[in-house]
């Protein structure tokens, strides 16, 4: 109840100080507010003979899901316990239409994928607070024709939802997929944390002897190398399900870790809080390092513009004073100089009629210079090296410029010179604050 309240407290003031400046800056903010707003979720994938269905009705205690070696179920199905306000299996069509539920993002991926996506709505106290994504097997040859969606991103979308990632293999293909290989090498990293993915083999009961499962294992760490491009790979779950196996002396001869996987799946929900901060502070410096350079390109507008300004205040002070005198002297226009009915008694409104010409020409000939030239010429220098707007001083920084220099590079493309006086360094306070205050307050609060 504690930690029910205390998302809530941290979503209404996300919603309040930072949903204003994701939109402001174009920004995505959907995946951060789908993750505030719903309960903790695991997400199973794998490809569609690692056992995923047999885990999760083992999970649940009852057949919810279609198991078998070919491909069953080519959905991405929530199984949760939502009460009895919501029948037991909910459509695509309703969910993504939900402002309650965090699956509206997914509307835009269209009819094909809405009709691969339900709910299973069941009877259980343990899924009133978690929910677990089984989702399509992953092939080995597929088209976005294919399935009719972009698979990949659409993984990575609930990737970013999940609170636990549960990645299976078997060892008949033990990483040997295409888009699993695609998944790890490029998906996961990109929207979710290394911490919040584990790996399963599963099925092993079905190798031949140990040797064969020693085979297996070493083809799988191998290509797991591979596809994360690290030597150090991280730990793998061997597991089986004594329900099904068919070797009668399984529980003697394979190693077995599935009780400690079912734990690590329902400890999920405990992580929830700490994992809604850290997605919150990530998406808030990507924010931040983007309001900072166009806060830096802003500062060098204005700085450009005083610079031009100056040269063209001085010249047009000198036409104000002089112009009249040097038309007077080409072509006897105006009769009479501003200066010399200044310094008889002859002056009347109409000897600033030239001087005025002058000024009004010289400061709007110099507003057109910095428009036409100036900022247009600075806009290229900076699109040309956009790096240069902000610190890169470390590898975090680094990293964090990479993944939002498109961002920006965006937005300067389609700035105007008049917009070199918006409030980039105010929002960048408010951001400051906001990760310096309000986000620690939230960080002690998890840690007392």
């Amino acid at each position: 109840m504690l930690a029910a309240k205390l998302q809530t407290e941290i979503q209404n003031k996300v919603n309040k100080k930072i949903a204003p400046l994701f939109s402001k800056y174009n920004l995505d903010f959907s995946g951060l507010e789908s993750s505030m707003k719903w309960k903790p979720i695991v997400l199973i994938i794998g490809n569609y003979s690692s056992g995923k269905s047999t885990l999760i009705n083992e999970i649940i205690g009852t057949n919810v899901q279609r198991t078998g070696q070919a491909p069953t179920d080519d959905a991405f199905t929530v199984i949760t316990s939502e009460g009895s306000h919501r029948p037991e299996e909910v459509p695509g069509s309703t969910l993504i239409n939900d402002d309650q539920l965090p699956f509206v993002k997914f509307k835009k991926y269209g009819e094909k994928l809405t009709s691969h996506l339900c709910l299973k709505n069941i009877n259980s106290p343990k899924f009133a607070d978690m929910a677990i994504i089984d989702s399509p097997g992953m092939l080995d040859a597929t088209t976005e024709k294919d399935r009719g969606y972009d698979y990949m991103e659409v993984l990575g979308e609930f990737a970013k939802m999940a609170d636990l990632i549960v990645l299976m293999f078997d060892p008949h293909k033990a990483g040997t997929i295409k888009e699993t290989y695609s998944a790890i090498r490029n998906t996961l990293p990109e929207k979710s944390g290394e911490d919040r993915i584990i790996f399963v083999m599963s099925r092993i009961d079905e190798c031949d002897n140990i040797s064969d499962l020693v085979r297996s294992y070493g083809t799988l760490c191998w290509n797991m190398s591979q596809m994360t491009g690290r030597k150090d790979i991280p730990h793998i779950y061997l597991t089986y399900s004594p329900d099904v196996t068919s070797s009668i002396k399984a529980s003697d001869l394979w190693p077995q870790e599935r009780t400690e996987l079912i734990e690590k799946i329902f400890a999920a929900p405990g992580l929830r809080l700490n994992h809604i901060l850290e997605d919150i502070d990530r998406q808030v410096n990507e924010l931040q390092i983007v309001c900072e350079a166009l806060a830096e390109f802003t500062q060098r507008g204005r700085k450009l513009f005083r610079k031009i300004g100056k040269v063209t205040v001085g010249l047009a002070a000198g036409l104000f004073c002089f112009g009249d005198v040097l038309t007077n002297s080409l072509i006897s226009l105006p009769r009479q100089t501003l200066i010399s009915s200044l310094r008889g008694e002859g002056f009347s409104i109409t000897n600033l009629i030239v001087p005025l010409i002058f000024l009004c020409g010289t400061l709007t000939i110099g507003l057109l210079v910095f428009n036409n030239f100036g900022f247009k010429g600075l806009l290229k220098k900076t699109l040309s090296n956009s790096g240069d707007l902000v610190k890169l001083d470390n590898e975090y920084r680094r990293n964090l410029w990479n993944k939002m220099a498109g961002a920006t590079n965006k937005i300067l493309q389609n700035i105007n010179a008049r917009d070199i006086w918006q409030a980039h360094s105010s929002n960048l306070n408010k951001i400051h604050h906001f990760l310096d205050e309000d986000l620690k307050k939230y960080y002690d609060k998890l840690r007392s």
